[in-house]
């Protein structure tokens, strides 16, 4: 059950990681292509702008879980060095559980604001819901649950850390 776990959780973040890069690319393109209208054509694509505001809003949501994964959001160094092997472990379970409640607060809340925004639509682009922008806030947090449980129940880094 945990290895199935974690190569499903492998593939999620995987999927976020991918995800993220693709919204930097994104992002690139419409600022290249933001800087050619506006100082070379002198006709400025406003529409650029939000767009990569956006993609940027999604790379960073969907990038969390792969920091998650790799124990890079939440540290506790100095007391994790100072103690002993057994009270790392609760150590682990602490940090994921204060993690997991934060990442409940912004599935909840993220959700709740992607519902509202339903209604309103993008400055410069009214085409389209503010709920596409919005939606980056729980759809990142329930990426980031994968890695966190991922994290912890990770074989690899436990022998690394009993390594030391």
């Amino acid at each position: 059950m945990k290895k199935a776990f974690l190569t499903f959780e492998r593939w999620t973040t995987l999927a976020a990681m991918i995800g993220a890069c693709l919204m930097l690319v994104v992002a690139s393109a419409l600022g290249v292509f933001q800087i050619i209208t506006r100082f070379v054509l002198e006709q400025p694509a406003e529409w650029t702008e939000v767009l990569i505001r956006f993609s940027l809003i999604w790379m960073v949501f969907l990038g969390i879980p792969a920091a998650f994964r790799q124990g890079a959001m939440v540290s506790v160094d100095v007391l994790y060095r100072w103690s002993p092997p057994k009270f790392r472990r609760v150590l682990d379970y602490a940090v994921t559980i204060a993690a997991l409640a934060l990442i409940a607060v912004l599935i909840w809340w993220g959700t709740d604001y992607a519902k509202r925004g339903g209604v309103q639509t993008m400055a410069g682009l009214e085409s389209l819901s503010m709920i596409w922008a919005y939606a980056a806030v729980p759809v990142g947090a329930v990426f980031c649950v994968f890695g966190i449980v991922g994290n912890l129940l990770d074989p690899q880094r436990l022998e690394l850390e009993t390594a030391q």
